[in-house]
């Protein structure tokens, strides 16, 4: 049955990215409109929208399955996009989409459950001969048995919440004597993240690289995988930084892998867009590591690669719809790669940066996308995450890729807030990035700066200083005007810079 409206259940860049696969489907979309965000951007997007803005709630309504629910029934719509984040790999908001007779864009609730556990993840991968690191597919009772368990598998070993992701309820354990406190850190993290203080464990591995595959499957049983996305550039166990494909994987490994990530899925009857991720370690060994049950931040790269719209695939799974591509029909074009452009710190620890976007340059080009949910005169703040926008380039090869990627860096201009944007111009310039031998240890061992201090950064910050001092003279104020971002900068050297803009 074809969707006719939809509920999109989240905010910012993704439910602009839905809005506009909907509207080339020509299904019509509903937005929330809320109490944090009553003048939000994504908003103008919609066709229709749910006024709650005069609601004021301790639960942000995303997070709140009744309250979504009772919108759903209001507004009378075919289906659910969660997104991702929020309630995207909830089973319960699924399982009551279902009850409430509205499609939920994505994997039923008994997969999302059954991957969305980590440790009955295991358990599966376990029963159907998925690699996995040594460890335990149980949640561990408490520190006695941690250690048990890791004197057994020995050091270092690992400390992961049983449910969700993103780094939190995580700890990286050296030697015994720490592992009782990591232990306790572990699960009072989970239960405050995820409401669930289960924790497992398992061996370490060691500066790896992080890969994850792509996968479409339809409710006939088809799946295939779209080849896999590079995502080893993190910090905090959070992604920076995706390319698309992956540098270190051969035509043979590729396949092997994509293999094992179809199996997994076809082993919980997976339906929708997912994505299977690994830890491959030194040696080409690789260990399933999880699937996330949602369409990922950085599926664009993947988008780039094959030509599809994943939001559209999705949504044709959602309908009934056969998968039109076999897998020898999935060709990889191309390479690409995805900066998350974030409000923060990068010299504090990649702190968020709270504030208002003053002024924004965004670059253009037919194979450059910007994804973003945020504007000029728009403020960062504590409610939600960080990211300001999502800058995807496209190349013929790698290399194509990174000089592109560059060119469009320096074209991205934000005032008002610090961004990522010096961090990636250095990682882009790094040898170990360039030659692709980088892994999750990167920002830690292959650093020696996180910040870029280019001649065009210092002018920009300069010229900007000097645009400030301008209309603060053109309106006759007597305050002083803030020239420290240029400060250093020689006003001769500056001069002649100034005349190239």
């Amino acid at each position: 049955m074809a969707i006719k409206s939809l509920l999109i259940v989240n905010r910012g860049e993704i439910a602009i990215r839905i809005a506009r696969t909907c509207k080339k489907m020509g299904i019509e979309t509903w937005g929330i409109k809320t109490s944090n965000e009553p003048r939000a951007h994504y908003l103008s997007h919609m066709d229709k929208i749910y006024d709650m803005s005069d609601e004021f709630s301790d639960v942000l309504v995303f997070l709140d399955v009744e309250r979504l629910i009772t919108i759903v029934e209001e507004t009378g719509v075919d289906a659910v996009h969660p997104g991702y984040g929020f309630l995207s790999e909830n089973a319960y908001f699924a399982q009551r989409c279902v009850i409430a007779g509205v499609k939920f864009i994505g994997p039923t609730p008994d997969a999302i459950h059954k991957m969305g556990n980590k440790t009955v993840a295991r358990q599966i991968a376990t029963k159907n001969n998925i690699p996995l690191a040594s460890g335990t597919t149980h949640s561990i009772r408490d520190a006695e048995e941690a250690k048990e368990i890791a004197d057994k598998i020995g050091y270092p070993v690992i400390i992961k919440a049983a449910s969700g992701g993103g780094g939190r309820g995580m700890r990286i354990i050296h030697k015994a004597e720490e592992l009782a406190q990591m232990f306790r850190l572990a699960t009072n993290e989970a239960e405050k993240a995820f409401n669930d203080p289960s924790v497992f464990i398992e061996k370490y591995i060691q500066n790896p690289k992080h890969i994850e595959f792509q996968i479409l499957a339809d409710k006939f049983g088809n799946t295939i995988h779209l080849g896999e996305r590079e995502c080893s550039i993190q910090r905090k166990h959070q992604k920076l930084l995706e390319e698309a494909p992956s540098p270190a994987l051969t035509e043979e490994l590729r396949k092997t892998m994509g293999e094992i990530a179809i199996k997994i899925s076809q082993a919980v009857k997976y339906e929708s867009a997912g994505t299977v991720e690994f830890l491959l370690d030194q040696s080409n060994n690789f260990y399933f590591m999880e699937m996330n049950t949602r369409i990922q931040v950085e599926h664009p790269v993947t988008e780039f690669i094959t030509g599809l719209d994943l939001i559209e695939q999705q949504i044709r799974i959602a309908q009934g719809e056969e998968l039109k591509l076999k897998q020898e029909d999935v060709k990889l074009n191309g390479w690409a790669i995805e900066c998350r452009i974030n409000a923060e710190d990068v010299q504090a620890g990649f702190s968020p940066y709270l504030g208002t976007i003053e002024k924004m340059v965004q670059p253009t080009g037919d194979n450059i996308r910007v994804d973003s949910g945020i504007v000029e005169g728009d403020t960062i703040s504590p409610n939600f995450d960080s990211m300001v926008a999502k800058l995807i380039v496209w190349g013929a090869d790698r290399n194509e890729a990174i000089r592109e990627t560059k060119k469009a860096l320096a074209k991205f201009w934000i005032k008002g807030l610090k961004t990522t944007i010096p961090f990636f111009k250095i990682v882009l310039e790094n040898e170990s990035f360039r030659c692709g031998t980088f892994n999750t240890g990167f920002i830690e061992n292959e650093l020696e700066s996180m910040h870029d201090t280019s001649e065009e950064e210092e002018a920009l910050a300069a010229w900007f200083a000097a645009l400030k001092y301008a209309e603060e003279r053109e309106k006759e104020e007597t305050n002083q005007v803030d020239f420290e971002q240029g400060k250093n900068i020689n006003p001769w050297v500056l001069n002649k810079r100034l005349k190239s803009f």
